[in-house]
């Protein structure tokens, strides 16, 4: 189930619905925070329905993580503009894939990774989904999750990165709610850190940890 907020004194607002239509508007910007491509801007399609992370929510993010990603692996499931997934790659990432299913965003994000030469990022046009089904089991540091706001996908994709991400590896999620506790435990997943801005709720989630001898 996807719970609503409970946070005192917050609230949620949805995304407008994408219509899968390209919207044929100058491209806004984003900027990577840190690493080698620090300060460097990538354009942004701008399409319905998509959402690059926050400049200031990204730099909190990646401040949770940590500054240095050096070997990390990394799967974003939704990649949109790329932005958190550029980022990782920028921060020292050994490997980072970008999965996508727009045509249009896919051929920004390889014009982007041919720019930057960003060898260690690989840009897969496919289903998000299927993406994180087909992973090895704790194969991944890192799965950033950032579905549509006005999809379903939440509860599943969050079963799925559970499994795709290793003991004391991490999950970025995304959402237009808040997610507790008591909601993420069935998917044996604990809160580590939340941030609130606008209409993003931005939570890193860790894998609980059983202790040992329990199956």
């Amino acid at each position: 189930m996807q719970p609503n907020s409970t946070k005192p004194g917050k609230t949620s607002r949805a995304a407008p619905k994408s219509t899968g239509a390209v919207v044929s508007r100058a491209p806004g910007q984003v900027r990577i925070i840190g690493g080698q491509w620090k300060r460097t801007r990538l354009d942004v399609a701008t399409q319905p329905g998509l959402r690059p992370t926050p400049d200031r929510v990204r730099e909190t993010v990646f401040n949770w993580l940590g500054q240095d990603l050096t070997g990390w692996r990394c799967l974003d499931a939704f990649a949109g503009s790329g932005a958190l997934g550029f980022e990782a790659a920028s921060r020292g990432a050994a490997e980072v894939r970008l999965v996508e299913r727009d045509p249009a965003l896919v051929r920004s994000l390889q014009a982007v990774q041919t720019r930057l030469a960003a060898a260690t990022v690989q840009v897969v046009r496919g289903d998000g989904m299927l993406a994180l089904k087909q992973c090895d089991r704790s194969s991944q540091d890192l799965v950033f999750l950032d579905p549509p706001f006005d999809s379903t996908l939440f509860e599943a994709a969050l079963q799925l990165a559970a499994g795709a991400v290793r003991p004391d590896g991490h999950i970025y999620l995304e959402a237009p709610n808040a997610w507790t506790d008591a909601a993420l435990a069935p998917m044996g997943l604990q809160l580590h850190r939340y941030l609130h801005a606008g209409a993003v709720h931005a939570h890193l989630l860790r894998r609980v940890l059983l202790p040992h001898g329990t199956a």
